[in-house]
């Protein structure tokens, strides 16, 4: 039986403490505060749930403030801005873990989307104009970490940054990005795989011109769609699933290229249609298109980083823009924390309430401190 009740997101208390004056002697005698009180007006926990309506879901302060005033509790933005940016200071050095071990990874997706950041509305060093929030997600032992980057440089760049973090005893991550060339990070290695989804994509964009032959091409890549979600229902191991892949995707895939291939070779497709051009692409990229085919663990799609950048979209789409580059820099700290969490079936409130009760003991094992093993570590240090 569940039943629920509503309350506002933050709730103050107030307490009132009866002061009396001897009439002898004029000393003034204080009563004490009730026992648990604690010395902090804002908890641990305020701070928190200010972070994840912000970073999480996207609530503005302005907003978060003209809802706790309606509740009678006052909590002006530049409060919250406060307590947000005095947290960001504490946690920094486990965004630090987190991009150490997303290094390691053995698959990385990476893409970015524009963000406007007033303070570098004009242009960069190297004339660039645009800034954007590149996402990163990487998936390391089994554990998938969110990481969110805002500023002049693309989604390979700061991928590159990151992967210089990489064991160099560790071969190559497979890499899953869309075809642009500013997602491939420069002189850093790379297993290159392109997202399955986006070729996809052009046929659906002109299958009103084009209902047969886009249907044809629409029904074998679910039919490869069908065949992965079987391996993943299945459990079957990185190679297991690279075998199935390659005994049932590799024929219909081939019958795909070809095909198309026949599509130009009999001038059945206009190069220039709408249809001639979604086979160009599927054609160009074929290779990096079919790394599953060949390598294990390769993923289809980029889907997993495109919906992680959802949370920055989010934030533009009800904030409008961050006003400085220190604002940015504390709002991809909260995003990579709480979208993490959210990647692992976390709950994000309980762990930066976590964190932000322990930051000596986070500064000192940030490792001990990750979103799947941070509930033994309060333990372990009072050990």
């Amino acid at each position: 039986m569940i039943r629920i009740v509503g309350q506002a997101p933050l709730k103050a208390t107030v307490f009132e403490m009866e002061r009396l004056r001897c009439n002898g002697c004029c000393q003034v005698f204080t009563a004490a505060e009730p026992a648990g009180v604690g010395t902090d007006k804002y908890d641990t926990t305020a701070v928190a749930m200010i972070a994840l309506l912000k970073y999480g879901t996207g609530v503005p302060f302005n907003r978060m403030e003209r809802l706790e005033t309606q509740l009678g509790i006052p909590l002006p933005a530049a409060t919250q801005w406060e307590l947000i940016e005095a947290a960001a200071k504490q946690l920094k050095c486990i965004l630090g873990e987190f991009i150490r071990q997303a290094a390691q990874g053995g698959v990385v997706h990476n893409d970015d989307t524009g963000m406007r950041i007033l303070q570098m509305v004009r242009r960069g060093e190297d004339g660039r104009t645009g800034t954007f929030t590149s996402g990163i997600v990487s998936i390391s032992g089994g554990w998938k970490i969110a990481l969110y980057f805002s500023g002049w440089k693309h989604a390979g760049e700061n991928l590159a940054d990151v992967l210089k973090q990489r064991d160099p005893g560790l071969t190559p991550p497979i890499q899953m990005c869309d075809a642009l060339a500013r997602n491939s990070p420069k002189l850093i290695e790379t297993l290159l795989a392109n997202c399955l989804a986006h070729g996809r994509r052009q046929f659906t964009e002109v299958a009103d011109s084009f209902p047969d032959e886009c249907r044809y091409v629409l029904e074998s890549l679910g039919a490869v769609y069908g065949f992965d979600a079987e391996a993943k229902d299945r459990g079957l191991t990185a190679e297991e699933r690279l075998e199935f892949h390659q005994a049932h995707s590799v024929p219909v895939m081939e019958d795909l290229r070809r095909w198309m291939e026949n599509r130009f070779a009999e001038h059945k497709t206009e190069p220039n249609s709408g249809l001639g051009r979604a086979i160009s692409y599927l054609l160009r990229h074929w290779t990096k298109l079919t790394l599953f085919l060949r390598q294990q663990g390769a993923p289809l799609d980029n889907n997993v980083v495109e919906r992680a950048l959802k949370k920055a979209i989010l934030h533009r789409k009800n904030a409008l823009f961050y006003k400085t580059m220190n604002g940015a820099r504390v709002g991809d700290l909260f995003m990579s924390l709480i979208h993490t969490c959210e990647l692992n079936k976390v709950n994000p409130f309980d762990y930066l309430t976590e964190l932000l009760r322990h930051p000596a003991e986070v500064a000192v094992r940030p490792a001990e401190w990750m979103p799947w093993n941070y509930r033994g570590a309060p333990n372990a240090v009072a050990a």
